[in-house]
């Protein structure tokens, strides 16, 4: 790059130690330069706490469900709120986020991401980390994250993964989503990717249910691999009488061979083998162990006097490449975008597409809270309330999305109003009713039993649309039902809050941001508890209850006056759950004031709020250097001009904490713990040590100046001397060069 053109060999050699220092400790994954531009809107919340604003006139309410939500507003903002309301509460993430196809697909710190831009992937992967980061502690220990991407960056996701979920299991899905194909250099795209990311557990994915009964028969066909020598337990007769399965025999011994595939016993009952029109003995698909596992998916039919076993097999395992025309972006995106908000809205995600994936995770939690922070055109909210909508479910969608060039106020919002309210539509909705994949090496069973199939469905369904439709392609049967529409599409129903991000801006006065941020922090707890409908309001203390009513949000935003009697009366008139925050500037709640009142949950505010905020601040912004030099710059002074050893080693301590912690964000080791709390800095020393990223003289120097350092902030002055100090000095000096810290 030109930039190294620049610089002199010096300058050079210190990068490529850097960068040698850098790889030592990454034997595999993922290096970029994460903080040579640093994004603005992480930076922010140095300065800044983020609050929610709530729009009440874009409130929607049809039912007395729980609400859901849309949060407009940068995400990294948005996910800073909801590590306090819904810190391991989410069941599901979906998110498809800018794909950085260097055609102004995203912007980085308000500037579009260009091609021939130096730190394409480096800014992506630095966006990315930050929001993923944040994003996984809001996930349940039974959560699942679903990340869409294409060719562009999907390798680097994948690494990104697993750094960030090294315990979990990744899964890369690949999905037809535009079989047209995008014209790259050389091969024509349809195709993109979801990863899935979950705990490893048996059974996590769920099973897809196909509407069709996609019946096959029992009895292995093909090549020699579906002879009865290559499965001893598959070769036994199963019991037919008029037609029903009334049992399963034994396996045959080997010296058993039946003269054909039926024989009728002195019972009366049909004993069926797995014998060809040839008289080849094959084998049954299913063991005789297994068998009976699957009786209620067999049934007998007969084909030229002979009686068949076959299998309606309706639910499956899901495949790792997904290719019905449903995923079509373009029919069940774009075009369905237009037909319900009557907008462009550039690449939406089929509809079919996110339900589905949604379904492989959430099918049996009909509770699931489902968050989207890459929101777009809404299309995660539509599936989710498509899913309640069919199998009766109370699933919640939270949306977070900006409102660059209006796509919150001017599609998000819009389209999901019209689907829980319901919009005019005009055209053709067509439902798959049958889909069926032709299976050629047993065909002329196949067409027959096929067109039965297709005309009994017929019949059924056909008072209940305008025309049945049909098609083949891709060696698949496809029948449609079509309405023809031209009115009101019925609305899905649900309700729905609407909400900005703001700030409450830092001060050194703390106890005035502690006011401040109380006052402010009304919509979060909305948000938290899910409760909205305000019943009382008065100058210290707001009361809101939930849509049922049974569950009550009772706020007092002063210390102890007077007025804290009437908040005491109006609440004692409440009958349900009451869940109490009061302001606290020490973080303490005396419970006993409150010992007239039953069914109620107290916390204090806003430190458990500030808490969130500084661990984010701590894990997602790198310890400033400046911090670091003012601090060295008072210690130098203290040691070699005033010679006051205890106060020049109390402030190195601090120093040489921060430098460690510094070294450490710089190495990719997390300074916090599992638990959100800073690390100790013997256990990062221990990690740096570990991770060859420092050297053995300098693990040991610094557990020895930590050790003065830890003597003077106790006072034991006697233990250390002024020359020790002076070396505990160098000793930090040596390491901002070594490690270029500025």
């Amino acid at each position: 790059m030109p930039y190294y053109d620049e610089l002199s060999k010096e300058e050079l050699l210190k990068i490529v130690k850097k960068q040698e220092k850098e790889l030592k400790s990454k034997k595999y994954g993922l290096v970029w330069d994460s903080e040579r531009e640093p994004e603005q809107v992480v930076l922010d919340c140095e300065h800044n706490l983020p609050v929610l604003k709530r729009i009440k006139d874009k409130e929607i309410k049809t039912d007395n469900t729980e609400d859901n939500i849309i949060i407009e507003g940068d995400n990294y903002h948005a996910l800073t709120v909801l590590n306090y309301t819904h810190k391991e509460k989410i069941d599901v993430i979906y998110i498809d986020p800018p794909y950085n196809t260097g055609n102004k697909s995203w912007k980085y710190n308000n500037k579009y991401v260009e091609k021939d831009d130096g730190y394409l992937h480096s800014k992506w992967l630095n966006m990315m980390e930050k929001r993923l980061l944040i994003a996984k502690s809001l996930l349940k220990p039974s959560g699942c994250l679903i990340c869409a991407i294409d060719e562009n960056e999907q390798n680097n996701l994948g690494l990104l993964l697993t750094k960030i979920f090294p315990a979990y299991k990744i899964d890369c899905i690949t999905i037809i989503h535009n079989p047209g194909g995008i014209q790259g250099d050389n091969f024509s795209y349809t195709h993109e990717y979801a990863y899935f990311v979950y705990h490893n557990s048996k059974g996590y994915i769920g099973r897809i249910t196909r509407v069709d009964t996609n019946s096959t028969p029992l009895r292995d066909w093909g090549g020699d691999e579906s002879k009865r020598v290559t499965s001893k337990n598959g070769f036994y007769p199963i019991y037919v009488k008029g037609k029903e399965i009334v049992g399963f025999g034994q396996v045959c011994a080997d010296n058993f061979h039946p003269q054909s595939s039926n024989i009728v016993n002195s019972n009366g009952i049909v004993e069926v083998y797995p014998i060809d029109g040839n008289g080849i003995e094959r084998k049954w698909r299913h063991a005789r162990q297994s068998v009976e596992s699957i009786k209620d998916e067999l049934f007998c039919v007969e084909n030229d006097n002979e009686l068949i076993i076959k299998r309606n097999k309706t639910v499956y395992r899901y495949k790792t490449v997904w290719t019905e025309s449903k995923y079509n972006s373009n029919v069940y995106g774009s075009k369905l975008v237009r037909q319900i908000i009557d907008n462009e809205f550039p690449f939406p995600k089929s509809l079919y597409n996110v339900k589905e994936c949604l379904l492989a995770v959430s099918k049996s939690k009909k509770e699931a809270v489902i968050l989207d922070f890459f929101a777009g055109s809404g299309t995660t909210g539509h599936a989710v309330l498509e899913m309640n909508k069919e199998d009766g479910g109370n699933r919640k969608f939270i949306l977070c999305t900006n409102n660059e060039n209006n796509i919150c106020r001017d599609v998000t919002y819009p389209r999901i109003a019209n689907v829980i309210n319901g919009y005019p539509f005009k055209g053709k909705d067509k439902t798959l009713l049958f889909e069926r994949k032709i299976n050629w090496s047993d065909l002329n069973i196949r067409i027959e039993n096929i067109l039965d199939e297709i005309n009994i469905l017929i019949e059924e369904k056909k008072s209940n649309y305008d025309k049945i439709e049909n098609e083949f392609k891709d060696n698949t049967v496809r029948i449609y039902g079509v309405k023809n529409i031209d009115g009101q599409k019925e609305g899905l129903g649900g309700n729905l809050q609407y909400f900005n991000t703001d700030f409450v801006r830092k001060t050194k006065n703390r106890d005035q941001v502690k006011v401040n941020l109380t006052k402010n922090c009304t919509e979060m707890l909305c948000v938290k508890e899910n409760i909205f409908n305000l019943k009382l309001e008065e100058d210290d203390f707001k009361i809101f209850s939930s849509n049922e009513n049974r569950r009550f949000l009772c706020i007092y935003y002063n210390i102890i006056e007077d007025s804290f009697t009437d908040f005491i009366e109006a609440m004692k008139k409440i009958e349900g759950e009451k869940i109490i925050y009061m302001f606290s500037i020490d973080n303490t709640v005396d419970k006993s004031l409150f010992h007239c009142l039953k069914d109620l949950k107290i916390e204090a505010i806003p430190q458990s709020i500030l808490d969130v905020y500084r661990q984010l601040a701590k894990m997602n912004i790198p310890v400033k250097a400046n911090l670091i030099f003012t601090e060295f710059s008072k210690a130098e002074t203290k040691i070699f001009k005033e010679k006051d050893k205890d106060e020049g080693a109390r402030i190195l301590r601090i120093v040489l904490e921060k430098t460690v912690q510094r070294i450490s964000q710089d190495n990719n080791i997390g300074i916090l713990n599992d638990k959100g709390k800073e690390e100790k800095i013997s256990t990062l020393n221990d990690s740096l040590f570990k991770k060859k990223v420092i050297s053995k003289v300098e693990w040991e120097e610094n557990k020895t100046y930590f050790a003065i350092g830890n003597e003077a902030a106790h006072g034991n002055y006697d233990d250390y001397t002024l020359k020790q100090v002076e070396k505990f000095y160098k000793h930090i000096q040596t390491l901002i060069n070594t490690y270029e810290i500025r």
